[in-house]
């Protein structure tokens, strides 16, 4: 039977012994209940992970035994930026969660005309944060998409090309799939709110160089339309 590896964050990652107390020390101590022995993975939250085991546990924290650092292999190699309009309640959660699930380096939150929220309280920031780490270590990544501050749609800025979501482009997403050239990433996706996008928001995106695509013949939810445009991106890079 396989043994059961139980993932940690470490974010100053070195090899040999190390020492952890707080949140991690807690989880690993008192939640999983890990003994000596137990095999670990830990991760920095930046790209690298180091296989071990832990060492000791007592009451003061657990002690690791880690081999040297080396860079993760699941990352994805598109680096792709989920650029996403406030939305009410616990979508923006699902959002991160999955997003993070499927590669996403990093997560813009907007504000915009329609957006369904003006602001985001510091608690419910860090709160998506967490959910980010809880989703890398779930899923095996060793990076941690950072979730920055809301800011308005017009200073959002990118590197490489933008792809917005936009019920009503010419353009399909499917035909920029089949294109390719956007392989060579970097890349932001950006989504609207519940009531969409208001016309010149789009326009002025546009004009600025992003490019405006359809899904198809039907008009996804604003906690959908983000992960699958992501999935759609990260999920034919990798194939």
């Amino acid at each position: 039977m396989r043994r059961r590896v139980h993932r940690v964050l470490v974010p100053r990652l070195e090899g040999g012994s190390v020492a952890l107390r707080g949140p991690e020390a807690h989880h690993l101590r008192d939640v999983l209940r890990v003994k000596p022995g137990a095999v670990v993975e830990a991760f920095d939250g930046a790209g690298r992970v180091a296989p071990g085991q832990v060492a000791a546990v007592d009451r003061d924290g657990v002690t690791l035994a880690l081999e040297e650092p080396r860079a993760s292999a699941v990352e994805a190699g598109l680096a792709v930026t989920v650029a996403v309009a406030l939305l009410k309640g616990d979508k923006l959660s699902d959002v991160v969660r999955q997003g993070t699930e499927l590669g996403a380096r990093r997560f813009q939150l907007l504000v915009t005309r329609h957006a369904d929220a003006t602001s985001l309280s510091p608690a419910r920031l860090q709160r998506l944060r967490r959910v980010a780490e809880e989703a890398a270590r779930q899923s095996g990544r060793a990076i941690v998409p950072d979730v920055t501050e809301p800011l308005p749609l017009a200073e959002l800025t990118w590197e490489g090309g933008a792809i917005v979501a936009e019920p009503e482009a010419d353009g399909t997403l499917a035909a920029l799939l089949a294109e390719g050239a956007w392989r060579a990433g970097p890349l932001t996706t950006v989504t609207g709110p519940e009531g969409g996008f208001a016309p010149d928001e789009v326009e002025a995106l546009v004009a600025r160089g992003a490019r405006a695509v359809r899904f198809g013949p039907r008009v996804l939810r604003a906690e959908t339309a983000p992960v699958a445009l992501a999935a759609a991106l990260l999920l034919s890079a990798e194939a």
